[in-house]
Order: structure tokens, then C-alpha cells, then sequence
């Protein structure tokens, strides 16, 4: 396997690759003087190559220069992508580039998020962050050539590291497809499952399966027949749902009614809000642990949104009735798999299963269907806070829910009340419920917060999730000290002390034209550390406007990260944030 990037300039174009097994890299170069060497490049090109959003840019631009372009129209080409924005396959239709059959892997769809690769080396603690060092419009000189050639070593060595990262992702995605015959190595798990699906509907009923193309104005939810609400305030809301008159925004998407914005529904001690997209509680700097009276657990619905599909028979009109027979089958599966301890197969089943309801309110899909979307979000919702309504009146507090959980305070005495609760539950919905216990749980608010499961093992969301690849580094040390000391009580203290890794204590951002620090441009994905030997005032800025960086006061840039932990870190201000986060979660 090959990791490959490009590089273009007016009169200069490279094409770098390197080995993963070996970690030979080589430059293919043209300039002048020095004609592009054809029988190089495609031996690169005959082994598995691997890429960052090289099916829009790097392929495109390899396959224009083996048919012998000059630099200038490369660089033409280059333009057309990269400033007028022009797609890939847009670009071979507009210069007639004709696209070779190649084996090739594009790490974009399967990275999470979306951001730019020097991002995604940041969150993964690539040691060296560095920007194009010429600018694009600029002629390389001669001595140039070798700056250009270790800036692209850098991005192969970080288009390596994003593919060592996601490689259980691509393992999973080369077994789907060689069981289903397609090529689903660069595609997000949205894609892959819109594409297996249709492939299983075409195969079903021997016609190709068209996006519909449809005008939605607007519709509204239909009753599912398995709602019943005790309170008066519960049966108004499901009222109103059904009253509402769903409309789309200029992009397709299904727009939040401003009643549903602004209505919260209390039940028992906590408020709720519902949306598009699910239910959520509206806590705030919440800590609640099991004690000698109550236990701690959190019921979550098992396949949630596949199983409101199936049980409302919820069909997009482009694939009709066929789509049920298919989506069953591989969900019959997957619960085969699940249960004969065949955890890959699981797991690529998941993919297409749950994949797939994100691809209900893609206008560009041929799962499209606005209509489905609602249909299964606003069930979810309202199954839920039936279950809650239930819970509540059986004595029983719920203190947090999140699209397909909640969290509930159970008194010793209640438990067999609580068994009861679910059973009626899930008989009336025909949903699974699931229990989790835990000793403790502190948020933040819904979308942030650590719960200590009774093992001893912890369960992090948004600010206390592990870092990776998905998000971007906010001081990790903080969060890191604040779940051990919920966990085992750790004084925040030593667990910031005791880190000798300096990422820990970095935060990642990316700045917009770029960021400067101490008149120097330093790039748009930058990283930097509180330090103990600058001025409250030093700070990183925007280039275009002289803005701060956020969080960047009194800080230092780490671009390159030294091989020991630097002597200057602000320890005092990562305690200080730790317990000022600790009281944030109710400790």
C-alpha cells in the first residue's frame, strides 16, 4: 500500500508517495527541465494508493498529468477544484480527463467531521502542524523544491497515521464488500448503507432504483396508534404534533416548529425540550450517584430508529414496500450475528442498518423521504416521554434522557415497579429496553457529562469522551482529572502534575485565513498550551482581523511538539479549570 499527495504549482507538480511497509517515500516531479516520469508515476499507481479527498483532487490531478499536461494546465486544473470549488468528476468533464481504473482508498468519507487533514493531524498529536509554505500562486525556485518536498512528507506521514486510525473502519468496509460486490472502502457509513441498500432492492426487484424527485411544502405526522399519554399537558403536546404542519428550509431539511423551540415539557423535577433531530433533558450541573436507598440506571431502547421503521412500516416512496423486506433482512441478521458472537459481521450489519436514517433527510439520496424522518424521530420522542410519564407516576424519578435513554433514580423499594414499568412499555410500543447501572453520573449539561459504571469503568460524552479522531483537543488534562477524581477520587492535582505528555495539555483549533503569534503566521490548524512564562496578554491571532484566538490568552504555540515535556506549563491554571469544571457537573 501506498500513501500518495499532490502538489501544484504554475511550474511545479509533484506527486508524493510512500510505502507503509517500508516508509520509502519518493517524489515523482515535473518543472522545467525535468519532463514528469510516466513510468514511475504509474508504477506508483499500480499498487494500492491511499489518499486524503483524493478522489476530488489527488486522482484528478494524477490522471491529467499521465496524459501529459503541462504545469501551467494542471495548475488550471488545480484552480478549477480548489478556489472555483468545481467537484472532481466536474473537473474531468471540464478538460477531458479521462479517470483510470485504479485501487484506491480515499480516507475523507470514512474520517469523521469533515476538516481539513492538518486537523485531523493535530487531533491525532502529530508532532510537527504545518501549512503550504509557499503560496499557490507563487513560481518555485530551485531551492524551493526540497522546502515543498518535506511539506509533503508531512502530509503522507499524516494521511498514514489517519489510516492506521481508521483501519477497523476500512477492515470492515473491505468485508461488506466482498460480501456484497462493491467497492465500499471510501464511503462514509451513510453511503455505504444508502449503497447496499439499493444494491439489495435492485437485486430484490431486477429494476434500478431512481431518486425521487419530489416537492415537499409541507405534512404533517401521522398518529402512530401505540401513544397514550395519562396527563393533560403530555395528551395537549401530542395534539399539537399532530396539528403541526412540517415544512422544509431552502436546503431540504425539515425546519423545528418555533412552538417546539419554545415549549419545554417538565414532568416530575426535570424539563424536556423535543426537536427534529430527538428528545432531550434540559439539566445543568447535575451529579446523582447510587446510595443505600436508590440505585442509579439508565434505559436505553435497543435499535431505537430501525425498529419505529419496521414496526410503522415507514417505506420512502422511491423504493417502496421493498424496502421493509430488505431492511428486515438485515436486521435479522445482524441480531443473528449479534448473537452467535460474530461481532464483524454485527457490526458491518449496524452500518447498513442504522446508516441509513440519516440518508431519510438527505435531499440528495435516494433513501430521501422528509416525511419518514419525522415519522420516526417525533415516535421516538414521544415513546419516550410516555415512558417517563410512567416512570414518574410509579414513584420512580427521571433526571436525564437523550434521544433513545434516560436516566432514572430508582428507591430500592421500587425496583419491582420499575420491572413493570418497562414490561407495559415495551408491550405497548413493542421496543426493547435496556439497563445499565452506574455509581455515579456528572454532566455538564445532556451532551457533556462522565457516569462511573458499577465495575468501575467510566462512560464519557462531549467534553469528557476520549480524544481521537473526531474531535479537537480542549485541554484534555482538565477533563482527564476531572473524571478520575469522580471515578476514585484522584485529587486533581496529582492526575495534572503527574502528565508528562505534552498534548495533554494542548488545545487544537482552526483558525479561519490563518492565526499569527508574535508577528509570525504559524497556520490555520494551530495548536498551543498555557504557559507559565508569557503575559496574560500573549496570544495567538487571526490574521485577517487581528481577533483573538479563542482560549489563547497567555498562551504559546506548540507547533512541533518536543520530545520532552516542556519546562513552562501554566499548572496552576489546568487545577484551576479542572475544579472550576468539577463545580460545572455539580461536584
Amino acid at each position: 500500500m501506498i500513501v500518495i499527495d499532490v502538489e501544484c504549482y504554475t511550474n511545479y507538480f509533484s506527486i508524493g508517495a510512500k510505502k507503509i511497509v517500508s516508509g520509502k517515500v519518493i517524489h515523482v516531479e515535473q518543472y522545467e527541465g525535468k519532463p514528469l516520469d510516466l513510468k514511475k508515476a504509474k508504477a506508483v499507481m499500480r499498487d494500492t494508493t491511499i489518499s486524503f479527498n483524493g478522489n476530488n483532487y489527488d486522482l484528478v490531478m494524477i490522471a491529467a498529468a499521465l496524459e501529459g499536461r503541462s504545469c501551467e494546465e494542471l495548475k488550471k486544473i488545480s484552480d478549477t477544484i480548489i478556489k472555483d470549488g468545481r467537484q472532481g468528476w466536474q473537473a474531468c468533464q471540464d478538460f477531458s480527463i479521462v479517470m483510470p481504473e485504479w485501487n484506491h482508498i480515499d480516507l475523507f468519507e470514512v474520517t469523521p467531521g469533515r476538516v481539513s487533514l492538518k486537523i485531523y493531524g493535530a487531533r491525532l498529536g502529530h508532532k510537527t502542524l504545518m501549512d503550504l509554505p509557499i503560496d499557490p500562486s507563487a513560481l518555485i525556485t530551485p531551492v524551493q523544491r526540497e522546502q515543498m518536498r518535506n511539506y509533503c512528507e508531512i502530509d503522507l506521514d499524516v494521511t498514514e497515521r489517519i489510516y492506521k486510525e481508521v483501519t477497523p473502519q476500512l477492515e470492515l468496509r473491505e468485508k461488506m464488500s466482498e460480501q456484497y460486490g462493491l467497492d465500499l472502502r471510501s464511503k462514509s457509513d451513510a453511503q455505504i448503507a444508502e449503497t447496499v441498500i439499493v444494491s439489495e432492492l435492485e437485486k430484490l426487484t431486477g429494476k434500478k432504483v431512481k431518486r425521487l424527485n419530489a416537492d415537499y411544502e409541507a405534512f404533517r405526522y401521522q398518529d402512530p396508534q401505540i401513544i397514550s399519554f395519562q396527563s393533560t399537558q403530555l395528551q395537549q403536546t401530542f395534539q399539537k404534533i399532530l396539528d403541526t404542519e412540517f415544512k422544509l428550509n431552502g436546503g431540504g431539511n425539515v425546519a423545528t416548529p418555533d412552538w417546539m423551540k419554545n415549549s419545554p415539557i417538565v414532568i416530575g423535577q426535570t424539563a424536556y425540550t423535543m426537536g427534529i433531530g430527538g428528545l432531550h433533558s434540559c439539566e445543568k450541573g447535575q451529579y446523582l450517584e447510587s446510595d443505600a436507598d436508590h440505585n442509579l440506571c439508565e434505559l436505553d431502547v435497543a435499535s431505537y430508529y430501525p425498529n419505529i421503521i419496521l414496526q410503522q412500516d415507514l417505506a420512502p416512496t422511491a423504493l417502496g414496500s421493498d424496502f421493509l423486506t430488505v431492511y428486515q433482512s438485515i436486521l435479522d441478521r445482524r441480531i443473528k450475528a449479534k448473537r452467535s458472537g460474530d461481532t464483524v459481521t454485527a457490526y458491518t450489519l449496524k452500518i447498513a442498518v442504522n446508516g441509513s436514517f440519516g440518508k431519510l433527510g438527505s435531499k440528495y439520496s435516494k433513501l430521501y423521504a422528509p416525511e419518514l424522518l419525522i415519522q420516526t424521530t417525533i415516535t421516538g420522542q414521544l415513546a419516550l416521554l410516555m415512558l417517563i410519564e410512567m416512570l414518574e407516576n410509579a414513584g420512580i424519578a427521571v433526571r436525564s434522557a437523550n434521544t433513545d435513554g434516560v436516566i432514572c433514580v430508582v428507591p430500592i423499594g421500587k425496583e419491582d415497579d420499575l420491572d413493570f414499568v418497562k414490561f407495559d412499555w415495551m408491550m405497548d410500543t413493542s421496543y426493547e429496553l435496556e439497563r445499565t447501572d452506574y455509581r455515579c453520573l456528572a454532566s455538564r449539561d445532556v451532551n457533556n457529562y462522565v457516569a462511573v459504571k458499577t465495575d468501575g469503568s467510566t462512560k464519557g460524552k462531549g467534553a469528557f469522551a476520549s480524544q481521537g479522531i473526531a474531535k479537537n483537543p480542549d485541554f484534555p488534562i482538565v477533563a482527564e482529572a476531572v473524571t478520575a477524581y469522580i471515578a476514585s477520587g484522584a485529587p486533581l492535582e496529582k492526575t495534572i502534575r503527574s502528565c508528562s505528555d505534552n498534548l495533554k495539555f494542548c488545545m487544537v483549533r482552526s483558525v479561519t485565513g490563518g492565526a499569527e503569534y508574535d508577528g509570525e503566521v504559524i497556520g490555520k490548524a494551530v495548536r498551543y498550551y498555557k504557559s507559565s512564562s508569557v503575559t496574560a496578554d500573549a496570544a495567538l491571532h487571526y490574521v485577517k482581523n487581528g481577533n483573538k484566538v479563542a482560549k489563547s490568552g497567555g498562551c504559546r504555540p506548540m507547533m512541533n511538539v518536543p520530545n520532552e515535556l516542556v519546562a513552562d506549563i501554566d499548572y496552576d491554571f489546568y487545577i484551576a479549570e479542572a475544579a472550576k469544571f468539577l463545580r460545572g457537573v455539580g461536584c
